[in-house]
Parts: structure tokens; C-alpha cells; sequence
């Protein structure tokens, strides 16, 4: 009697299926019990399966331009004139990364054939030539509207059985792959039935694994996967799949370092080069250098042709643009928008954002006085100002002098014309420093500024209080003020010139003045300091500003030694060798 009913069911269910097949719109219905239940060969529920186990060619696009078909391993593309041999899909990378060497460049990459292709049927058939891939691939349907479901996968291996018209279980399979899953399907009449062992286990494409028990189950996990992940079936091999929120990750996890910028087809990439962009969760993004802040908006959206960062600086038009990413990954994203624009940011998680201001700036440079340790004009050393003070008074008010000679101007803590921050000085009479200098680096006692393509270069060190509070300068000061002095040794590398300074005595004295004697008359008048500067220590600045016969000893000494009848100072010339002047009581 049991089994007259089983056979009874298993009748009422085969009629049931047989008459659902006919319409391919709507999933069969299908009783939600356990194992057993079947379905037609040429079914929703069948055709689904199929294509979930279909093989996926859209890995390479960026060499055969198909998504339905994929060359098999190994094979040789010339890519730019280099030959790269393709073993695995990781090779693939190296024809990407080609590519993305030079980005006004026309990109060639030729296939040598013979090439084999596997189809989505797991058919491999053998290209010999150019114009057969072709063909093969003007057949595909691209921009993800191919049948391949990629977005989940069988985790096998899986037990079907199969039924004849009969009724009758005709055979039972363990299915180990896609390959063996696709395959037995192609195999199927069109009114064979399929029943499936279940639970049955599938991956999605994010790696979380569900378990289906019933063939409505199976379809909807299925069907809802369709749509759920980019398949990357277009030819846009370098939109790299990821999502708005992958983007937005990133923006906000470290400060982003400038590498590239083009607009309207013009390279600005050195006025920001190595700045960094920092976004923040507030939607302000800050760009700065190290002496440079500029704040801005940000915003993030999806649109037709991808996902779209909004960047809006009212100050600099080259970042200010909805600009399409195409390209992201661990630490670089890459932006670009028609016309000839493009940004490339790289990922910079060691590097900390500048905190400093044009407030700021301003009030370090008004606290203190600024020391001339060197200028450096159309490539040429300025000596004449060397030991010169600046004075940066409230009111934009500069002083420059050496405690004789003093020249008077205005400043100010502005952008130039690139956007960086700089000291910009305006003073009649003295051309060697009315510039704007960008500021290049900066630390508590030391300003380095540096004017790009024009080799001028200007540093200043701090001096506040005329270095009361440092022992060590006020006991040098006091010991060279306590003259007079001879000169005993003077050297310029290998070369004897001291004897060209016998007779003359030099005298230190207040407000930084020296002088030098011959029989108790003055034959030349100059600037002394002794000062400490934080990279090279003690040092003794010495400047005639007029005289060939003293234009010698006008450097930045370094202190050597010193006691109350002798001070040894030395300094290392650009090629290495070594200078000596010693001072001794006579």
C-alpha cells in the first residue's frame, strides 16, 4: 500500500512539473518537502543552476575584450613592446600595470597565436588568428547582461538523481565542479527530471555561505544573487569592482598623498606634489604641505558611469570637480573626468597633516628676530647679507639690517600664484629678498624658503633675545669682546694665507660691529655674531661687505675651540675641503 502511494504522489508531482515547465516566466511550483522533489531538465529552477556553474571569462577582458570565453593558461601577449608570458590570472596584473606606466600613451598589446578559449559550456576550441577572436568575441553580450551568475557558487561536491518519463530513477551522480555540474545539464533531455540531495551549500561572492533545502530555495538564493556584485563583464578592465563604501574607507582611514594632477590637459603635478588630502567623516577634506592648509567639501555618490567623488575647494579650481574613480586598491585611487583630467592620490598613513597656519606663521616670525644664514640668488650665494636680522613688525612692517646699514619694507603670510604658503617681502633697495618664498621647511628655530625654477633659496634662523639664555654664546661673545686679536692661521684647504693679515688687529665689539686696525688705523669695518643654530651648533658669523682683502673671511664659522687668549673656527667648502681661521691675543 506504501508504495502505491509513493508512485501515486510521485505521478500527481511529474504532471505538476510537466505542466508548469510550458511557462518559463514564474519559478515551478514545487511541494517544499524533503528530498525527491523534481525538476524538468528545461526548467527556471535547471536554467538557473546552469548558469551559476558556467564558466566565467571575464577575468581576462583586458586581453581577449570577451566575457563569454576565456584564452587558456599558458599563453604570450606583447604588451608595449614587452613580452609577458601569462601563467595565471595574477598575471594579468603586469598587462595592467603596463598599461598604467605612461597615461598618454597609445596601448598595444598583441596575442601570439595559436590560442586555445574556453567557452561558458567548458567547450574549448582553438583561435589561430586575430580575426577569429574577433568574431568570437562581436558575439558576446557585454555590460553584464551575459547569463553567467557569478555572484554565488555551488560549494560541492553535490548528489543529483535523474528520472525517465517512466517515472523510474535512472541514475544517481556526484557532482564534484562546475565543469561536472554544467555538463550534466547540457547532457539532459528536455524531459529528463532532476532531483537534488539537499541541504545544499552555496558561497557569494562576499564569502558568506547559506544552506538551501528545497528547489524554491535553490531558485530564489539564485536569482537574487543575479544582481548582487559588478561581474566586471564590460571591458573597463580598470575599474578594479569596488563599491561606495569601499571608497569611502579609504578616503577616511589615512591622509592621501598628491602624485599626479591634470587638468584641462595641463600638468600641474609639481605645484602639489607630495601634498597630502585629508577627508574627514565631517565632509570637510583639508590640502596641505608643510606650511600650507586649505580646507574644502567632499561628498560621495554613484552614478551612471560609476561611483563619483565631489571635491569643492573655493580656492583651488585644480581639485574642485565631480571626478569618476576608476581605479582603487589598497593605497591608490585613481580619479579622472573628461577633457584631460585626471588625480592620482596614494595612500600615506605614516605621514601626519600639517598643523600650521598663516596665524601661526605670523606670530613666530613677530617674536623673535631672524638671522640671514644664507641667500642664494639665480644660483648665487648673496654673501653681503650674511649675519643680516630680520625684523617683522605688527602692522606688515620689515626691518633688515646689520646694526648699521637698514633698509625698511612690508611683508605679509599669504598663497602665491601655485597656492603655497609664503613669506612675501617687499623692500626697495634690497632685490635679493623682495620675493614671495614659499615656505619648504619649517621647524621652531630655522625657516627654509625655496622659489621653484629660479634656484633662490633663502634661510633664516631664530634668535630671540639676542641668545641671553644660552651660557655657551654669551661666554663666546664675552671672550671675543675682550681683544684685540691677530689673526694666526688662516687656511683655505691646502693654502697658506695667513701672512697676508699680519699687522692687522681685529676688535669685536657691541651691537655686532667689528673692526680692523693697521697701526691703529681702521682699514675696514664688518658684522660679527655668534649665535647657535640647531643643525650645525656654535657658530661665529663673520661679513666684511666691502674689501676683496676680507671677502675671504666672511663665512658662517663652526666654534672649534675657545679659551681666553685663542678661538679656532673651521668650515667644510662644497667639495670637501677644509678651512681654518684661528684668532689669537697678541
Amino acid at each position: 500500500m506504501k508504495k502505491l502511494i509513493d508512485n501515486l504522489l510521485r505521478t500527481v508531482l511529474v504532471v505538476l512539473v510537466l505542466s508548469l515547465s510550458s511557462c518559463q516566466e514564474e519559478y515551478e511550483e514545487i511541494d517544499q518537502g524533503g528530498e525527491g522533489q523534481a525538476i524538468a531538465a528545461n526548467s527556471t529552477t535547471a536554467i538557473l543552476i546552469k548558469n551559476t556553474s558556467s564558466y566565467d571569462g571575464s577575468f581576462d577582458n583586458i586581453v581577449d575584450g570577451a566575457s563569454c570565453f576565456a584564452i587558456q593558461f599558458p599563453y604570450t601577449v606583447n604588451v608595449n613592446g614587452v613580452d609577458v608570458t601569462i601563467d595565471s590570472k595574477s598575471d594579468l596584473e603586469i598587462v595592467e600595470e603596463i598599461f598604467d606606466e605612461l597615461d598618454d600613451d597609445n596601448d598595444v598589446l598583441d596575442i601570439a597565436f595559436p590560442i586555445t578559449v574556453t567557452l561558458s559550456d567548458f567547450t574549448e576550441i582553438s583561435i589561430k588568428n586575430y580575426g577569429e577572436l574577433e568574431k568570437m568575441a562581436r558575439e558576446c553580450i557585454e555590460g553584464g547582461d551575459d547569463d553567467d551568475i557569478e555572484c554565488i557558487d555551488f560549494v560541492y561536491p553535490i548528489t543529483l538523481f535523474t528520472f525517465g518519463v517512466d517515472n523510474q530513477q535512472s541514475d544517481q551522480v556526484e557532482i564534484k565542479n562546475d565543469l561536472g555540474m554544467r555538463r550534466f545539464f547540457d547532457e539532459l533531455g528536455d524531459n529528463e527530471l532532476i532531483s537534488i540531495q539537499f541541504p545544499v551549500t552555496l558561497k557569494k561572492h562576499d564569502g558568506t555561505q547559506i544552506t538551501v533545502r528545497s528547489n524554491a530555495e535553490l531558485a530564489a538564493a539564485l536569482e537574487t544573487s543575479k544582481n548582487e556584485c559588478d561581474e566586471d563583464d564590460d571591458n573597463d578592465y580598470n575599474d578594479d569592482d569596488f563599491t561606495l563604501e569601499e571608497l569611502n574607507d579609504l578616503l577616511l582611514a589615512c591622509p592621501l598623498e598628491v602624485r599626479q594632477v591634470i587638468r584641462d590637459e595641463v600638468d600641474n603635478t609639481e605645484q602639489y606634489f607630495e601634498q597630502l588630502m585629508t577627508f574627514s567623516q565631517d565632509g570637510t577634506v583639508v590640502l596641505a604641505s608643510a606650511t600650507t592648509s586649505i580646507t574644502g567639501t567632499w561628498t560621495t555618490s554613484v552614478a551612471e558611469n560609476g561611483v563619483l567623488l565631489n571635491v569643492d575647494f573655493e580656492a583651488v579650481a585644480d581639485f574642485t570637480l565631480g571626478w569618476y574613480v576608476y581605479e582603487l586598491d589598497d593605497n591608490l585611487i585613481k580619479l579622472y573626468k573628461d577633457n584631460g583630467n585626471k588625480i592620482i592620490l596614494k595612500e600615506r598613513c605614516d605621514a601626519e597633516p600639517s598643523e600650521v597656519d598663516r596665524e601661526t606663521l605670523i606670530s613666530m616670525l613677530q617674536e623673535c628676530e631672524w638671522i640671514v644664514k644664507k641667500v642664494i640668488n639665480q644660483g648665487g650665494e648673496i654673501k653681503r647679507l650674511l649675519g643680516y636680522e630680520f625684523q617683522f613688525k605688527t602692522g606688515g612692517t620689515v626691518i633688515l639690517g646689520n646694526g648699521v646699514n637698514v633698509s625698511q619694507g612690508s611683508w605679509d603670510i599669504g598663497l602665491n600664484s601655485q597656492l603655497k604658503l609664503s613669506l612675501m617681502i617687499t623692500m626697495e633697495g634690497e632685490p635679493e629678498v623682495s620675493y614671495e618664498w614659499p615656505i619648504s621647511e619649517l621647524t621652531d628655530s630655522r625657516f627654509k624658503f625655496n622659489i621653484d625654477d629660479s634656484d633662490n633659496e633663502m634661510v633664516l634662523l631664530r634668535v630671540c633675545d639676542d641668545s641671553a639664555d644660552d651660557g655657551d654664546v654669551t661666554e663666546i661673545r664675552n671672550i671675543a669682546m675682550d681683544g684685540p686679536w691677530n689673526i694666526a692661521l688662516y687656511q683655505e684647504g691646502e693654502i697658506q694665507l695667513t701672512t697676508a693679515y699680519t699687522g692687522m688687529e681685529f676688535n669685536f665689539s657691541t651691537m655686532h660691529q667689528m673692526e680692523v686696525l693697521i697701526n691703529a688705523d681702521p682699514v675696514a669695518n664688518g658684522l660679527w655674531r655668534v649665535l647657535r643654530d640647531s643643525e650645525e651648533g656654535l657658530k661665529f658669523y663673520i661679513n666684511f661687505d666691502t674689501g676683496d682683502d676680507f671677502v675671504g673671511l666672511t663665512n658662517d664659522w663652526k666654534v672649534v675651540s675657545i679659551t681666553s687668549t685663542r678661538i679656532e673656527l673651521t668650515d667644510e667648502s662644497d667639495d670637501g675641503s677644509l678651512d681654518t681661521l684661528v684668532f689669537e691675543k697678541p
